[in-house]
């Protein structure tokens, strides 16, 4: 299938690993012309090359507003605007509500809720302007259900989920679509650092994992294309799930 979207332009934050490189492997194989960003140049450079396509790159700092901004400002300005975003970045550190101290949270917003509204507005003034974009932020399944020892990625992943939802309906009229996707355990180098790449402490892992796998982030990049595509322009405020069934309530 089409995406109808060769051509658009795409920046797609914390891609030089991981599902934000899956994310933007999926977009430059639609056409699509893209802008990746990561904290450190070499790793950004190599990612760009790797992707191929003209793919640019730029080295931000996301832990914060003023880096996220900095991030679509410099894409657009490399592209002649930003057409389609993909939110993504470094989550807070781990921790349990009892132990972590109130000074902590101020950092885990910047990171993981500031920095999206940042990257938000910079991006859908154009977007409204031209009657047509598509934005796509990469959250946590923890939004649905909060993990254990994730207190700060919890609360401050909720938040941005508020406020991508709200951002939807306010402008859905204008053209631009505004969803988020929820990965749970997939096949990156973070994942298999924690748990491994086989043994009993990824069998722990996948346990409540009913597809009885690692997710494949090329699979999960697909998604990500989908959800910027021409057909889903009717599909906005969305969190979906992907996490080979892992989350089981009804809503």
């Amino acid at each position: 299938m089409d995406f109808g979207i060769a051509g658009k332009r795409a920046a797609v934050a914390a891609a030089s690993t991981g599902l934000g490189y899956a994310s933007a492997e999926a977009l430059v194989a639609e056409g699509a012309r893209v802008t990746i960003c990561s904290s450190d140049a070499d790793r950004a450079r190599a990612a760009a090359e790797k992707l191929g396509g003209g793919t640019e790159w730029l080295v931000a700092d996301l832990r914060g507003p003023e880096g996220a901004t900095a991030f679509v400002d410099g894409a657009a300005e490399r592209m002649g605007g930003v057409d389609i975003l993909v939110v993504n970045g470094p989550g807070p550190a781990p921790g349990i509500v009892t132990e972590v101290p109130l000074d902590a949270y101020q950092a885990a917003l910047d990171r993981s809720l500031l920095a999206v509204v940042a990257m938000c507005l910079a991006a859908t003034p154009g977007m409204r302007e031209r009657g047509w974009g598509r934005i796509v932020a990469i959250t946590s399944l923890g939004v649905r259900q909060p993990y254990m020892n994730l207190a700060l990625s919890n609360t401050a992943r909720s938040g941005a989920t508020g406020f991508l939802r709200t951002l939807a309906r306010e402008i859905a009229a204008d053209g631009v679509t505004v969803n988020s996707v929820q990965p749970g355990l997939h096949e990156t180098d973070r994942v298999t650092g924690v748990y491994g790449s086989e043994g009993p402490v990824l069998d722990g892992a996948l346990a409540d994992v009913p597809a009885g796998r690692l997710g494949n982030p090329a699979d999960f990049g697909a998604v990500v294309a989908f959800l910027c595509s021409q057909q889903a322009g009717f599909l906005t405020g969305a969190a979906v799930p992907i996490d080979g069934g892992a989350y089981q309530a009804l809503l």
